[in-house]
């Protein structure tokens, strides 16, 4: 009798669910962590918690946008009456027509000025100044003009990338509200694992080991360790899935185990845990026995195939979702690419596999069966191929991390 033979069978709605069903219910699942403020230096790479507003407009003053001459009213020739740098203000007062200042970019621009003259169009003489006639407001960017104060300059979720830093900088932000990454432990099952070296008869080399922690963290999540946990005796997962304080994990990813073999103990962990599922198998080729779970008190487990390529998708299907869900981000739009290529379709299914991508088609990269993982590391995306799928049709790219 296999483990799963006592378990209580999970809620009918969460099985076999289709593919992107799948992939929202990962992404609705979670309430978004709580929110940490910090400092932009420390906020690199996390997600806005809050809207993100300039509290003063954007720029904050009139300011040259060209090296040359702020010029007032009139056709010239101009007097020139002084100098502005960009840091230093014009005490002189307001330009009368007929005058002039010479000007630097990101100076402020003195009342009165009717526009800026780039310096390589302009003829000076002594404190004459002459040029061409330009339109009111040429060269100048006017206070606001960018964004007036309050304006809105990133919704909550936005990822902060080194733009959005600059952004927030130049917007006089000295601190951001983000949602932490969440804090992913990964326990690798199985007997038959070698982890050093080349395996011996009947073993096989652990290849998610080394790929899960760099994949949580291009996924959004800070991977906290990786152990190895054996088929038997029966009970090891259980007592490496309930270790507390989860070794201040927010989730926990198990790889293998999800099956229904006399060694797979996931599901049965999960039964007698009580656990609220969310998803138990996905109606897609590789990762069939995936799943998404929550412990009574609020830990997350996502299971996912032994077999190194199913594990991959299996984590850009639930894993990545789930992460994206916990940090506040939105489910990633993913963008759909006309697909060619002698593929075989699934019946009932979504097929999953590596793609190339140059810009306006995909292709097959080949090299993708379970256990092998020669394809997705060539490709640029995997491609979610649905069952009646004809060839050059567009079809869902999820890209992958370099």
């Amino acid at each position: 009798m296999t483990a799963l033979a006592t378990a209580p069978a999970p809620p009918v709605s969460c099985r076999d669910l289709p593919w992107a069903s799948a992939r929202e219910r990962a992404h609705a699942a979670p309430a978004p962590l709580p929110v940490q403020q910090v400092t932009l230096a420390e906020a690199a790479g996390l997600a806005l918690a809050d809207v993100l507003r300039t509290p003063q407009p954007m720029p904050g003053f009139d300011t040259a946008a060209m090296d040359g001459y702020a010029v007032g009213s009139g056709a010239g020739p101009w007097q020139v009456r002084g100098v502005v740098r960009a840091g230093g203000t014009w005490t002189g007062g307001p330009l009368a027509a007929g005058e002039a200042v010479e000007i630097s970019t990101g100076a402020a621009v003195p009342v009165g000025a009717r526009a800026v003259i780039p310096l390589e169009h302009v003829d000076r003489s002594g404190t004459l100044v002459r040029g061409p006639y330009l339109s009111d407001g040429k060269h100048i960017r006017r206070a606001g003009e960018d964004a007036p104060a309050g304006s809105l300059l990133a919704p909550a979720g936005t990822r902060i990338g080194p733009a959005l830093l600059g952004l927030a900088a130049a917007a006089g932000h000295d601190t951001l509200p983000v949602r932490p990454r969440p804090r992913v432990r990964t326990l690798v099952t199985g007997d038959e694992l070698t982890h050093a070296g080349h395996p011996g008869p009947g073993r096989v080399r652990d290849a998610l080991g080394p790929l899960l922690p760099p994949l949580i963290e291009a996924m959004g999540g800070e991977s906290t360790d990786v152990r190895h946990v054996p088929d038997r005796p029966v009970g090891s997962l259980t007592t490496a899935v309930h270790r507390h304080p989860y070794d201040r994990a927010d989730v926990t990813v198990v790889t293998g185990s999800t099956s229904v073999g006399a060694t797979d103990q996931l599901r049965m962990l999960l039964a007698d845990a009580d656990a609220r599922w969310v998803v138990d198998a996905v109606v897609c080729r590789p990762g069939h026995p995936q799943l998404l779970a929550q412990l009574p008190d609020g830990h997350w487990v996502v299971g996912l195939p032994g077999n190194p390529y199913a594990a991959l998708a299996a984590a850009h299907t639930l894993l990545a979702p789930l992460l994206a869900g916990l940090t506040g981000r939105p489910l990633p739009a993913l963008p759909r690419i006309p697909l060619t290529g002698d593929i075989r379709t699934a019946p009932g299914r979504t097929r999953l596999i590596p793609v190339t991508w140059d810009g306006a088609t995909a292709r097959p990269a080949g090299g993708h069966r379970p256990a092998f993982l020669h394809g997705a590391a060539l490709a640029d995306a995997l491609a979610a191929v649905p069952p009646d799928w004809r060839p050059g049709q567009p079809v869902p790219l999820l890209l992958l991390a370099g």
